[in-house]
Order: structure tokens, then sequence, then C-alpha cells
């Protein structure tokens, strides 16, 4: 095999739909990526050792529960894509995690247990210091590592919903809402990708279950977003700016805007959502902030542009990150917490639960208000609570014929201009038809006017990539009211767009669900090997787009 310097594969941009060997797409440098594949092999070590531990000792011994429960789900994390660039930073969580290791063996010794799984790997022996040393065993232990090219895709499918599966455990347990069984299954699949005695039957039953817990992680999220703020409500946000001097506040963490607006407050600083955070505005406890005063920009990727002609500080609560042009205006202005990092931007980290947004206050008093890009306003906040309670009007308008066909359009978008197909497939479907939408996916046709069904918009946002959940009660719902037996008898396509790993976890949740028939794209993961995608097409009937006018035939 030819010599390279790194190898991941994992988004949908990778070089040449194969894998990126020498730098990034997304701007990651080769150790970077390399010393991300060391700290997930850490935590797969750590799961080798802790799946042994009983939910009843976990309860006994809560202090060390809590910290391993949230090391492993941000060591997830901090590996997705666009969350962090920072060598250091997951250089010193690679190293917390062989000191959380260490911890955990020696709980199975007071509690007298053998592990079951040690094995010949290494997992729960590896030890190095420097960067150096990391950076030599990296590609002896990434995706390469394993050579069978079916089982290899099979782990790599389980590893990535297990990312997106962790970062949606992260925002809840940020607000207080924990599931110890979701943690243990994350354990249980981690370990299972460093068994060899695990074969492919196996391995695709252990990828449906990540599904069932992408399902049950998405609802324990759903229950913190509306526990904490109440349910998303019917909300037209604004798109163009005010006065004041803002904060514009990216990626997902509701609990991170939340103490931002409580400290903005009466300061005289506007708060501005930016890409994935656009659902913020939905919830009653949000929204009553009056400083909350719009959303700034599009999707992530065009931060670059839009950055600039904000003129205030950034937050990044996740990923998302783009990295910035030599010589920006922004550079200097950018934070970021959670699992998020960059080489040079300041940080704000947790303390006794809270984070002092103070410094990011005082820096956006001594900046100009934000530049106007566009005006106007879009609507959303159409998530399951709010949808059932439509769910009359809706159910009459399919049952007159005023709904033909519902069209899920969920997922993410980015930078290719392939996706501009989104866009054009949004703007040609036929005027008896509705979008059901979630995820930054909906930037390439929220802003298009496609009007409305007898008062019900032809584009309903539910929220966030998490909120697909929503999606897919909705969907339970119809079939309910139409006294269906099987979801995909209702009218209802799946045209899906993906880019990273939290569209894994949603795609294995909606197969979980027993959801057949969606169309991927633009382009079907480099990580499916031919046998596993004949699997997928086999028993879900997944296939990818193609044109337009033939998709819109076709579905």
């Amino acid at each position: 095999m030819e010599k390279i310097s790194m190898f991941c594969f994992q988004c949908q941009e990778t070089a040449g739909n194969k894998g990126c060997s020498v730098v990034g797409v997304c701007g990651k440098k080769a150790t970077t990526s390399n010393l991300q594949d060391l700290l997930i092999y850490t935590a797969k070590g750590i799961a080798i050792l802790r799946e042994n531990i009983s939910l009843e000792n976990r309860k006994n011994n809560r202090e060390l529960n809590s910290e391993i429960d949230y090391y492993l789900t941000n060591a997830l994390f901090v590996t997705i894509t666009n969350a962090n660039f920072d060598d250091n930073m997951i250089q010193k969580e690679i190293l917390k995690g062989l000191k959380i290791r260490e911890k955990v063996k020696n709980q199975l010794i007071q509690l007298e247990i053998e592990p079951k799984r040690l094995k010949s790997h290494d997992a729960t022996t590896f030890v190095a210091e420097t960067l150096e040393e990391m950076n030599k065993k990296s590609l002896n232990i990434g995706v390469l590592s394993t050579e069978n090219e079916d089982i290899r895709s099979l782990r790599e499918v389980i590893t990535y919903g297990l990312k997106g599966m962790a970062a949606y455990y992260e925002h809840a347990a940020n607000l207080g809402y924990e599931k110890e069984e979701i943690v243990m299954f994350i354990e249980k699949a981690l370990a299972s990708t460093l068994d060899d005695s695990i074969g492919l039957n196996e391995l695709v039953g252990l990828t449906l279950e990540t599904g069932k817990y992408g399902v049950d992680v998405m609802a324990l999220l759903d229950s913190a977003n509306t526990g904490k703020f109440g349910n998303p409500e019917i909300t037209e946000v604004n798109i163009g700016v005010g006065k004041n001097p803002g904060i514009l506040i990216s990626g997902h963490d509701l609990n991170d805007i939340v103490q931002l607006l409580e400290q903005t407050e009466g300061t005289g600083v506007d708060v501005y959502t930016h890409s994935e955070m656009l659902p913020a505005h939905y919830y009653p406890e949000l929204k009553k902030y009056k400083h909350l005063v719009g959303n700034y920009g599009n999707a992530w990727w065009k931060q670059k542009e839009e950055f600039e002609t904000f003129n205030g500080p950034i937050v990044f609560t996740t990923n998302c990150i783009v990295p910035p042009k030599a010589g920006s205006t922004y550079e200097g202005k950018v934070f970021t917490t959670n699992a998020t990092g960059f080489p040079g931007w300041k940080r704000i980290e947790e303390k006794d639960g809270k984070k002092d947004f103070s410094e990011v206050i005082e820096l956006a008093k001594s900046c100009k208000a934000p530049t106007e890009i566009e005006t106007g306003k879009i609507v959303g906040g159409f998530a399951h609570n709010q949808v059932f309670a439509l769910a009359d009007k809706v159910v009459d308008a399919v049952k007159s014929g005023a709904i033909r066909r519902f069209y899920v359009m969920a997922g993410c978008d980015g930078r290719m201009k392939s996706r501009d197909y989104y866009t054009e497939f949004a703007a040609n479907l036929p005027k008896d038809t509705v979008i059901l939408t979630a995820g930054c996916a909906k930037y390439k046709y929220n802003k298009l006017n496609l009007g409305d069904i007898g008062g019900i918009p032809r584009v309903l946002d539910a929220g966030q990539c998490n909120d697909s959940y929503s999606l897919a009660l909705i969907a339970l719902k119809l079939k309910e009211a139409f006294q269906l037996n099987d979801i995909n008898e209702l009218p209802i396509a799946y045209n899906i767009a993906w880019y990273e790993q939290k569209a894994v976890i949603v795609l294995l949740a909606l197969l979980h669900l027993g959801v057949k028939n969606i169309h991927l794209g633009p382009t079907i993961p480099a990580f499916l090997s031919g046998n596993v995608l004949n699997v997928l097409i086999e028993n879900f009937n997944i296939g990818t787009i193609s044109t337009v006018e033939e998709d819109l035939k076709s579905l």
C-alpha cells in the first residue's frame, strides 16, 4: 500500500469519495487526524475494561461514574468532523484518558472482576507521552488497521454512529438528563470493534442495535430540551440585523445559549444564532429573551465570508468549525467550548456547572453592529408536539388531496456544488407536497418562497439534526391516524443529505424504525464497502440521488 500520513473517510466530502490521506478536506492536519484515532483507541481501551462494571456498581460510585461517562462521550464528540483542530487539546484528552483507564482498572480490582475481552489488543495497556510517540503508533490503530474490508466497514459505521450518539448524549447530560444504559451500550459497541471474534453477521446486528440506541438518545435529548425550555412553537425568525453590537452563537448546545442569554441581558449586546443554533428561537424559555434578535447567515460552510461581516465575537458550542483564511478579521474574536477547539482560539471552560461569558460580552461591546447581509423572516418550530396539535388539519388535507405527499429532506448541508441539487429538488416539487426537515440541510431551501397549503407551510422545520426524532414521531402519528400497518405505507418519501457522523446515527435510527426506500446523497458514504452497501439495499432498499428530474419521477 502507498505510504500515507493519515487516513479518514468519515465525512461526505472525503477526498475522491475514497479517503483523505494527506490532509483532511475539512482542513485538519495529518497529526490532528492521527491524534483523533488515538483518542478513539484510548476510549476503546476504557470501554473494554468498564463494560464489565454493572449498573448497580456504577450507582454506588456516582462521582467516578459521571467522570467516566463524560470522558467517553466527550472523547467521541471531539473526533466528529469539524469539531476540534487543536492537537494540544486532543493530546491532553488522550493523557487524561490513560489516567481514567487506571481508575477503571483499580475499580475492577476492588470489585474482583476479571475483564472478559482483554484478548491480544494493547488498548488497555497503551501508553505514550509525547506527540511524536503517539503519531508513530497512530496508523497502526486507525481505520486501516482492520484488513478485512467488510469488517472494517461495519466497525466504522458503528463507530461513526457512536460519535453522533455521544454528541446528542452530551447535550442532554449538560441539561441534567442522563441514561446510563446508553453509555453502557456505547462501551459495549466500542469494545466490540476491537473484538476479532465478532464476525459479519454479529456486526450487522450491532449496527442495527446502534440505531435502536440512536432513537433512545434522541428521545432523551428531546426530553431534555423540552423539559428545560418548553415545546417548540411556530415562530417567525428575523434574518436581518439590529443596531446594537452582537454575539453570534453557533453549534447545537442549548445549555450554552441559555447561559449566554442570561449573562447578556441588560448589557446592550444582542445575541444572534448561526446555522444549527437557529431552532433556539422556537423554544418558549429562550425566545422570551428580547435580545435574542435573529439568525445571522446560513449553514456552517459559509462562515468564512459571513463571520467577516458579523463584526462581533463568535462562540462555537459544538462542531462545524471551518478553519479561517489567513488574515481574517474575525480571527481574534472566536471562542470555543465543550468538545470544540482550534489553535489560538480562546476557550470557555465550565466551572461548578456554569460558564463565564464576560470576556465575550466585553469584546462585543467594543465592536460594531453586524453588517446586514439579508432581510426578511423564516418560519420554524414544527417539532412533534406542534405538528400533533395540527394533526387533524394535516390529516384532513391528506384525505382531501390538498396534500398529496410529504418529503423528508432532513440532514446536513455542505459546500459541494452538487448540493445545489437539493435547492432545485425543493423548488420543483409539486405544489401539493410538503417538506419535513431538520438539521442544516434546510438552508438549501428554507428561504425559498414555496408558499403554503391551506395555511400549512410547505416547509415544516422541526429543528436541529437531532430533531429528526420529531420527524419519526410525526410519521408514526400519521401511521396511527391512517390506521396503517407499516410506516412505509405512508405517502412519505425520504431524500436525505448527509455530511458527518450525527447524520449517521440519524440514518441508523431510521433503519431501526423500519424505514425503507431512503435516498441518501449527494454520495453514498465511502466507508460502506460494496457488500455492506448490498446488505442495506437488499434489506432497506437504500439508494442515492441521480438528477432532479429522474428523482421527482421515482420518488
